[in-house]
């Protein structure tokens, strides 16, 4: 694989695309990094592979790959002159492919009926998986003045207008928050005909409501993006304990930058939040915050469950699907501050309904508080998650087994 990816660095010599539809050396560059950090740290964080040895060859070869993307000067991280705050959404809601910052996308066209089906996806009860953010990773984006969210006293017990205030300017670029309004000037709340825990995705819909319940949406969706090559690069070189403050400036913090945090120095002190709730192994505060960091900024692309299985750390698959804080059942509640009610969380549904309002049936097997009346939304607490770590590797397909006498079943998953 190694060999392949540097025949292919070597020798694609197109320049940059700035259609981002083209494989390019840059193309090839980034992907190396992403493989090659892929294959690092999965040997550094499985020693039952006994492959720990070569790990850094590995991790090298990702830092050295994503830094000739950096040197080359072809690449930078989009920023909006005309509304900063926006300049991440510009990234997954526009046709043309933000040149500067995506490498590779999914390039979308309405003239040459080449669509995705995000808002389909993202707005239908039925067509998607209702996918939605749970509020143990909703803790992570860091306050807009850099400080950790998770040190403000009572954190946890924020309404959502209060907690999702002043935040990482991300944030309000990837769920449902505050003001949010659709292109027609519909105010548009979390809406939990959508979303299960109250944190609804908005990062590849698009504002317009055309398109929410037919597969033609012509925003391009980047596939790889110059932010993750900072990442790679940053984590790579935290694994090999050659991080310096200089590689900071030259990633996270730039990335922190673009998000509208006040304070982006480099950390001194472990987060012990993120400690307890996803990475108890890692003592290293710059390590911690690499990972927070790739954990916001690439959110919904497609990273975290392989980063999971690479880490180590595929328990947290069975982690509880929290949602916002409820203060009192059979209440109404305003979720984006316009004076008007969004939803009840309630024991039975009324026979008189508030006009739009919705009614969210709190059962106590499907959905519950943790407080009982009040407290974090639980969402599918009665059903058990459980996690063997043979689920690491794949199974091989019966069919080549059966083809390749030779050919031995993965560990766990010979059973009948």
């Amino acid at each position: 694989v190694l060999a392949d990816l540097d025949y292919a660095c070597a020798n694609i010599t197109a320049p940059k695309d700035n259609t981002a539809s083209q494989i390019t050396q840059w193309v090839a560059l980034a992907f190396k990094s992403r493989v090659c950090l892929y294959e690092g740290t999965y040997r550094k964080y499985h020693p039952e592979l006994g492959l720990t040895a070569t790990a850094n060859d590995w991790l090298n070869e990702a830092a050295t790959a994503a830094q000739a993307v950096m040197n080359g000067g072809q690449y930078k991280l989009h920023v909006d002159a005309a509304n900063p705050a926006l300049s991440y959404r510009d990234l997954f809601v526009n046709s043309t492919p933000s040149s500067d910052e995506v490498i590779l996308a999914y390039v979308c066209n309405a003239g040459l009926q080449v669509f995705n089906d995000a808002n389909w996806y993202y707005t239908s009860a039925t067509y998607g998986d209702r996918l939605s953010l749970t509020k143990t990773f909703i803790n992570t984006y860091l306050n807009a003045d850099g400080s950790r969210f998770t040190d403000t006293p009572g954190y946890d017990t924020l309404s959502f207008p209060s907690e999702v205030k002043n935040r990482d300017l991300r944030l309000q670029q990837t769920i449902r928050m505050g003001n949010y309004k659709r292109s027609d000037g519909t105010v548009a709340p979390p809406d939990f005909t959508y979303t299960f825990t109250g944190y609804q995705p908005l990062k590849f819909t698009l504002d317009s409501k055309a398109t929410d319940g037919i597969a033609k949406n012509d925003n391009s969706i980047p596939i790889i993006r110059y932010a993750e090559v900072l990442l790679n690069y940053a984590e790579a070189k935290a694994e090999l304990g050659t991080f310096t403050s200089s590689d900071w400036d030259a990633t996270i913090k730039l990335l922190r930058v673009r998000a509208g945090l006040a304070n982006t120095a480099m950390p001194t002190v472990a987060d012990t939040y993120l400690q307890q709730n996803y990475f108890p192994g890692v003592s290293d505060p710059v390590l911690l915050e690499i990972r927070r960091e790739r954990g916001v900024e690439l959110a919904l692309e497609g990273f975290r469950y392989y980063d999971l299985f690479r880490w180590d750390l595929g328990g947290l698959l069975t982690a509880t699907y929290t949602g916002l804080y409820v203060p009192a059942m059979n209440t109404l509640m305003d979720l984006n501050g316009d004076g008007k009610a969004d939803v009840s969380f309630v024991s039975a549904i009324p026979a008189n309904k508030v006009a739009g309002v919705y009614y969210f049936l709190i059962d106590n097997a499907q959905a519950r508080l943790s407080n009982g009346t009040y407290g974090t939304l639980i969402w599918l607490s009665n059903i058990t998650r459980q996690w063997s770590d043979y689920k690491y590797y794949y199974p091989i397909p019966y069919n080549e087994l059966v083809l390749n006498p030779n050919l031995k079943q993965n560990d766990g998953w010979d059973h009948p």
